[in-house]
């Protein structure tokens, strides 16, 4: 076989393809209403997505990500408070209900953790909004027995 290739491409040889049959006519399609819409991206990325964070979820930026440097400041949950040598140290709970050690100065997803007092933590979130003036923000997340007695 690669002796006839050999050959044909020496002699500029080609075999002839059959002739190729007519192309029959689709089907008529028929129009979708107009009140449905479908997007196939084919391998094109969402127009809609920001280049710049690579998307609005954060769920996609976690990948690879364990612990609590994987979690936003929204999903935890303070569930206890425990006093050491070193200071105080939280226990949080994540959407997982798994429960992961809080310190001073732990990085979260979108934040970190500044203080742990005995009422719960206090982290400084990062804003994400192109048209605030403020950066970071301080949000105090509580015991949960604090927050129910309100």
């Amino acid at each position: 076989m690669m002796t006839f290739v050999l050959l044909a491409m020496l002699t500029g040889w080609m075999p002839q393809a059959p002739p190729a049959a007519p192309p029959t006519p689709a089907p008529a399609a028929t129009p979708a209403p107009a009140d449905t819409y479908t997007y196939n991206p084919e391998g094109r990325r969402d127009p809609f997505v920001s280049l710049l964070r690579g998307g609005s979820d954060q769920r996609a930026a976690r990948i690879g990500v364990a612990g609590l440097a994987g979690l936003t400041v929204d999903e935890i949950s303070v569930r206890g408070v425990v006093a050491g040598n070193n200071g105080y140290v939280a226990m949080v709970m994540g959407p997982d209900n798994k429960t992961y050690i809080a310190r001073a100065n732990d990085k979260l997803l979108d934040g970190t953790v500044k203080a742990v007092t005995a009422q719960g933590l206090v982290i400084l979130q990062e804003v994400n909004d192109p048209l605030s003036l403020v950066k970071q923000k301080e949000v105090r997340k509580m015991l949960r027995a604090l927050e129910e007695g309100k």
